[in-house]
């Protein structure tokens, strides 16, 4: 556990560097350049695999049972959330319903975690799945008093079937490394 919540932090310190610390942004990227990126890359890999270290290497204490029709909903908000996540890169507007939210990729990322809480019922699960989703939650919130550095407008995609193909490709990309590392994401 202490590794899944060592990442956690990780995790939400470096994406929360440019809101909350600009300072020490900044002076990374006056040090080391277009290195400075790279670094932060770094760090986040790093949380990942902590995050997925401490996830696998958990005890698991079941907190509760979820019921079977609940993959059903989790793969169609997984669907959803992968959708989302690709309307980042289409002009506003442009993409069914979702084409107006400010920031799509959050948003997709928090129904992204909301639905992996629902089919996963032991505690390091609601500690990695309800952490990220907390993080993305104050990500937010910290991203409504900087500017954004993307800029949708000049986006290049703009069609929504291609954002659909991509989501249902994504969708079974992700399904197949699931299965690949043991954990099955359809109720069987």
């Amino acid at each position: 556990m202490f590794l899944i919540i060592a990442g956690l932090i990780i995790w939400t310190l470096a994406h929360l560097l440019r809101s909350l610390a600009p300072q020490i942004r900044q002076s990374l990227q006056d040090r080391f350049g277009n290195g400075a990126k790279g670094i932060m890359a770094v760090v986040i890999v790093i949380s990942v695999i902590l995050m997925i270290t401490g996830y696998r290497s958990a005890d698991q204490l079941l907190l509760w049972s979820p019921p079977l029709w609940l993959w059903s909903i989790n793969n169609l908000l997984m669907l959803l959330a992968l959708y989302m996540y690709f309307t980042t890169a289409t002009k506003p507007g442009t993409a069914f319903i979702f084409g107006s939210l400010k920031n799509p990729q959050l948003t997709g990322f928090k129904v992204w975690a909301a639905a992996h809480l629902l089919v996963n019922g032991d505690l390091a699960s609601v500690v990695l799945f309800g952490g990220l989703l907390a993080w993305a939650v104050i990500q937010v919130i910290a991203a409504k008093r900087t500017v954004s550095l993307v800029d949708r407008n000049t986006a290049p995609i703009s069609s929504p079937w291609v954002h659909a193909a991509l989501s249902v490709a994504a969708f079974f990309a992700i399904a197949f490394i699931h299965y690949w590392l043991g954990a099955y994401p359809f109720a069987v």
